[in-house]
């Protein structure tokens, strides 16, 4: 057999291998998930509808940024903020709890699988609720604004924002020696990013250090990215390549993190 032949052959088991085998590490949380599927959705929808409901509804239907309704406006923005905050929370919160309190994230290590497709099948667990929770919120927001363009380019952000902060998740959760130290994180880094990223109002508002500061933060260009997708415009490909970079970001420390902790 050639040796062209022999090289794509073995590349192709070890994909199949790792896939396999971060799906056997997925797949725990999966069956937890499914148990809670109804709570988990009606928890997940209800707060992004009450965000509407204040903001939108509560200020008035006649308020405009950036020269389009703010209900168009701002409903990218809560997708973005729920993506962020299921991602997290799934894959921060599930592996925290495994790591300290059930003490499950030891097997998972002993597991015949590289650290990279298990760092994946850790992350996947976030991205799988992070779109689950978008979309729901998604399908009530079609309702209340039918007019909104919901294409690949939509999809494939929100695909990108779920995984990128599932594996922020998964780095703090490693980083943790308590469960404190999620909360804490969360407040002081995820709380304060779901409101200043641009998710309900318009950066161009700000002064210029302002608004240059705030484009440090990851959910900005995720905002960016799906009010453009989700207005039918081309996709803002600074913000695109700046989402790529932070999981580029994520994704290396959360490995480096995990190899120290398993030397």
């Amino acid at each position: 057999m050639p040796k062209k032949n022999l090289c794509a052959s073995g590349l192709a088991f070890g994909l199949k291998a790792g896939a396999e085998g971060a799906i056997a590490i997925l797949w725990a949380d999966l069956v937890a998930l499914k148990r809670c599927l109804p709570n988990y959705l009606a928890a997940t929808v209800v707060t992004p509808l009450l965000y509407i409901a204040a903001f939108v509804f509560g200020l008035g239907g006649g308020i405009k940024m950036d020269g389009i309704s703010y209900l168009k406006f701002v409903i990218p923005g809560i997708i973005a903020m729920t993506a962020m905050n299921s991602s997290f929370n799934g894959a921060g919160t599930r592996l925290v709890i495994d790591q300290i309190h059930w003490r499950s994230f030891d097997e998972s290590l002993m597991a015949p699988v590289s650290q990279i497709w298990l760092l994946l099948g850790k992350a996947s667990i976030g991205v799988l609720r992070g779109m689950v929770s978008s979309i729901a919120f998604l399908v009530m927001a079609v309702i209340i604004s039918p007019d909104l363009h919901i294409g690949p380019q939509f999809l494939l952000s929100l695909l990108l924002a779920c995984l990128m902060f599932s594996f922020l998740g998964v780095l703090s959760a490693l980083l943790a020696r308590t469960y404190d130290d999620m909360i804490v994180f969360s407040s002081v880094v995820i709380m304060p990013m779901a409101f200043l990223g641009g998710t309900f109002f318009s950066l161009n508002y700000l002064p210029s250090a302002v608004k240059y500061a705030l484009y440090l933060l990851p959910l900005t260009h995720v905002s960016i990215c799906l009010r453009a997708s989700i207005l039918g415009e081309s996709i803002p490909f600074g913000s695109f390549l700046a989402m790529l970079a932070f999981l580029a970001i994520f994704a290396g420390a959360t490995l480096l993190v995990l190899k120290r902790k398993d030397a």
